[in-house]
């Protein structure tokens, strides 16, 4: 059984809709009448019926059409203000009330369109809003799947670093043992400059002043060996790129007489700087390096030699070159070198040039490779020089 409440609600809602169109046509006829027209006392009839079914429905409408019809019948179609029926009259108000009913029937259909369109409306900002929910998720979700592919891909950086570092172990204690044997044997000549009777002060200070020097010397390798090894965050700066060639050179000397290469370097002067983290950029140098190195490993029929070159292309790069004489590249797997886990070391992870792609392309650069016209291959990456710098 309907609610009492709902039940009285709609009466009332009805009887106000009817009453706005009962006023609005008692309107038209009161304003109409004091106008006093002499044709068409129609206009305000039409207005009263639009307003009536535009606020009450199609019901409303019909009553308006109908009500204003029988007034203009009574006041101004009958000359005694009595309801005529005779075929003038009923014309007449045909033409009245024809239109009327098609005014009334297109406000209806003009207001069922609104509607409509709103409701559309409606719907399609509830759909768009449950769209940008969506994708604020899908971009978080995103988000923190990159998160952790960087964390991941940094982790994995360390770790050739690390694995780079600890085959170089000979070559790191050679560069450490130099500068402290230099610093024992200048130790002892001091000692002895200082036992002679009268001691030899100017000679000895020139000992201390060469302690001194070697000592900075073992300090600043070491540094390098632990900034290479140890995991920090990305810090970018202008560089010298032949520095950063020099300090790996530095750390693969006895590497390279170790496998018998030959090292020829051919680095442009007043090269442009480029910006970049000093340790990512010498890993990729350092990685190239020896895999060049173990690229001679089985040369036999002629001279082992690598050769380094720094070079300025275009008006806005900076090229590094490493080049070796081995066997050269395969045809068929050049295009998967640089893809992860890929390697044609029989000992290798396959990591170590998929990172060095990845360091070079996060510092706006190309990494690639290609084949010399004689013996082996040369990779080659170049890096945007820094914004003010020029050669």
């Amino acid at each position: 059984m309907e609610n009492p409440n709902t039940v009285r609600d709609r009466v009332a809602l009805a009887a106000l809709k009817y009453g706005i169109a009962a006023i609005s046509v008692a309107l038209a006829l009161l304003i109409t009448q004091s106008l006093q027209p002499t044709v068409f006392p129609t206009p305000l009839f039409f207005a009263a019926i639009v307003i009536s079914t535009w606020f009450g429905g199609i019901g409303t409408g019909l009553f308006a059409v109908l009500f204003a019809t029988l007034l203009l019948d009574y006041y101004f179609v009958s000359p005694t203000r009595t309801f005529s029926i005779h075929p003038a009259a009923l014309l007449y108000l045909a033409q009245f009330s024809l239109p009327a009913l098609l005014s009334s029937w297109f406000v209806k259909k003009r207001k069922d369109a609104e509607r409509a369109l709103k409701e559309a409306r409606d719907q399609l900002d509830v759909k768009v809003q449950q769209r940008t929910a969506e994708l604020q998720s899908e971009i978080a979700e995103r988000k923190r799947a990159e998160e952790a592919f960087h964390k991941t891909q940094a982790d994995l950086a360390h770790l050739t670093r690390v694995m780079t570092m600890s085959e170089l172990a000979t070559s790191i204690a050679h560069e450490v043992n130099q500068p402290l044997a230099a610093i024992v044997t200048t130790g002892d000549a001091c000692a002895r400059w200082l036992a002679l009777d009268p001691p030899n002060l100017g000679r000895a200070r020139e000992s201390v002043g060469r302690i001194i020097t070697e000592g900075n010397r073992a300090s600043e390798v070491v540094k390098r060996i632990r900034a290479l090894s140890k995991k920090t965050t990305v810090q970018k700066s202008a560089l010298h790129m032949n520095e950063l060639i020099h300090e790996v050179i530095a750390l693969m000397n006895v590497e390279l007489a170790k496998n018998q290469v030959r090292l020829r370097t051919d680095l442009e002067s007043e090269l442009p700087l480029v910006y970049g983290d000093r340790v990512q950029l010498q890993q990729v140098i350092l990685n190239l390096v020896v895999n060049a190195i173990e690229a001679m490993n089985e040369i036999r029929d002629r001279g082992r030699e690598l050769v380094l070159r720094s070079e300025k292309v275009g008006p806005d790069r900076v090229q590094v070159s490493v080049r070796d004489c081995g066997c050269g590249l395969e045809a068929s797997p050049v295009e998967h070198l640089f893809e992860a886990f890929f390697t044609t070391k029989p000992g290798g992870i396959g990591m170590g040039l998929s990172i060095s792609r990845t360091i070079i392309e996060s510092h706006g650069g190309r990494l690639w490779a290609t084949s010399n016209p004689d013996h082996g291959a040369t990779f080659h990456f170049a890096l945007p020089i820094a914004d003010g710098s020029d050669s």
